[in-house]
């Protein structure tokens, strides 16, 4: 059962050289070289500082920023405990890009060199982590794989936790990266829009299309 008071309080989306935060264009990179030069472009705009960002592979560097951003908007960690948020993230490749670095490193018997730094990030939920650790979030969390952004599934996914008390706010949406191709979509579910932001659309998948 979807739960009719649950709204969309704050989005971030970064895609194609640009950060657009609340349906606003933020930042863009116009002289775009590669997504690693990008993202810490995006990194030192914003004045993230946090040093463990430059260890993350591509996958966690992109939802970190962006969840980075999206919490920026909101007082989310100010307006609920630490086990009141949730994170529910998916997308196509699961942590394909880190994957196949990592085999290449073990493919060789000859040339055999793994790295513990890579294998660690073989994982897409590592990018949940590296955002629960950073904001002390220790609520419902889950990475689920689809071939496509399916919002049905997560608005249903959602109001569950929501109608089980499990969570009273969530970080959610899609975090892709394989070879330089990236998107990352994320957004806020609470009941009320307690910043009163000017966001607040009601949750239900054809507004998370609307906004994505």
């Amino acid at each position: 059962m979807l739960l009719k008071n649950l709204k969309i309080t704050s989005s971030c989306i970064i895609c194609f050289n640009k950060v657009i935060i609340n349906d606003k264009l933020d930042f863009v990179e116009k002289n775009y070289k590669s997504f690693p030069s990008f993202i810490k472009s995006v990194y030192r705009n914003y004045k993230i500082g946090y040093p463990k960002f430059f260890k993350m592979d591509n996958l966690s560097k992109l939802g970190f920023i962006t969840s980075e951003l999206l919490l920026k908007q909101d007082d989310l960690l100010s307006n609920y405990k630490n086990d009141e948020i949730g994170i529910i993230i998916s997308n196509s490749g699961s942590s394909i890009d880190t994957d196949i670095k990592y085999y290449n490193t073990i493919k060789d018997k000859s040339n055999y060199f793994p790295s513990p730094s890579v294998f660690v990030y073989t994982l897409p939920n590592i990018m949940i982590g590296e955002i629960c650790i950073r904001n002390k979030i220790m609520g419902e969390s889950s990475f689920f794989i689809s071939e496509k952004f399916n919002p049905d599934f997560l608005c249903n996914y959602i109001n569950i936790l929501f109608n089980t008390s499990k969570i009273k706010s969530c970080i959610s949406g899609w975090v892709e990266y394989e070879e330089n191709n990236y998107e990352s979509f994320l957004f806020l579910v609470e009941k009320e829009n307690k910043k009163n932001n000017g966001r607040n659309i009601n949750f239900e998948p054809e507004n998370i299309l609307m906004i994505k």
